[in-house]
């Protein structure tokens, strides 16, 4: 049976982050261009949000504690409470990290550890970094980096996939969870030597340990086994050209919930809603995700 692909939610500018819920079962993302944070219920579909004000890119459910989520804010990361509903957040605390550009993707560890990177500002160079956190200390782990994005822990938890959207390619680690080490990157898939149009954005990891892998300006989906490197196993095309983000939910957390952008870009082709800029649930693939991990302050 074909996959089944479902917009169910539109009109976002740049839709990034998405992070299932499995205690709400909601789906959380952002809005990077709208500068807001958004809960989609799927039970209800209902659709909400709350207004930041500037550049925010990652929200993460924070683990013990009710309503209250991790976000970035340009250059800052703030552990604020929000109750879904409302356009009202309460910043709880700030996390100190003293870096020089805009946050953009980041993700959790299963011990609660935060990986995020940032973004080099146009024209300047391979100034982005890569940094863990964890209960308050901050790490750099990488630098010389340009769009920091996609991030994934295989089944084992020996390896951490990650994806700077410049280079093209979906990069391996080798991570030592306890200590919250990485070393020896190298590449295990290459966009270009596979056709595949675009970059390597946001990613996941299903419980069979193949990566699937958004494409902003590829208008596709690819799923790869990243213990065969360059090895493709299927692709599948969207309605929209800007994919960002994927992640798996659902109840059984067999649904991909995919975000994507509607913004000038590149060739400065205009992009035309609701396709472009929509949320999207696949079904029907065959594959589960795990559960999301939280942060623990």
């Amino acid at each position: 049976m074909a996959p089944h692909i479902e917009r169910i939610a539109e009109n976002f500018q740049l839709g990034e982050g998405p992070h299932w819920d499995g205690d709400t079962q909601s789906l959380y993302f952002v809005d990077i261009k709208g500068e807001s944070i958004h809960r989609y219920v799927p039970a209800t579909k209902k659709l909400t949000k709350a207004n930041i004000g500037t550049h925010v890119s990652l929200i993460i459910p924070v683990e013990g504690h009710k309503n209250t989520f991790l976000i970035s804010k340009e250059r800052q990361l703030l552990v604020v409470t929000w109750d879904g509903e409302s356009d009202n957040i309460t910043v709880v605390k700030k996390i100190n990290t003293d870096n020089n550009e805009k946050f953009n993707d980041g993700k959790c560890d299963p011990t609660g550890r935060l990986w995020v990177g940032t973004l080099a500002p146009r024209e300047g160079g391979a100034t982005g970094c890569l940094y863990s956190i964890e209960k308050g200390h901050v790490t750099k782990v990488a630098d010389k980096i340009i769009i920091s994005n996609g991030l994934a822990f295989n089944t084992e938890i020996k390896k951490m996939y990650y994806i700077d959207t410049h280079t093209k390619t979906v990069d391996e680690f080798d991570f030592d969870v306890e200590r919250g080490t990485i070393k020896n990157r190298h590449p295990i898939f290459t966009l270009p030597k596979h056709d595949i149009p675009g970059g390597p954005d946001g990613m996941t990891i299903d419980t069979d340990g193949n990566l699937w892998v958004a494409t902003f300006g590829g208008g596709r989906i690819f799923k790869i086994d990243p213990r065969k490197p360059e090895t493709l196993l299927y692709t599948i095309s969207l309605p929209a050209k800007q994919i960002t983000s994927v992640a798996f939910g659902g109840s059984k957390l067999d649904e991909l919930y995919v975000t994507t952008a509607c913004v000038q870009h590149g060739d400065g082709a205009k992009l035309s809603p609701p396709e472009n800029g929509g949320l999207y649930r696949i079904t029907g693939l065959g594959a589960r995700g795990f559960p999301a991990n939280k942060f623990i302050i």
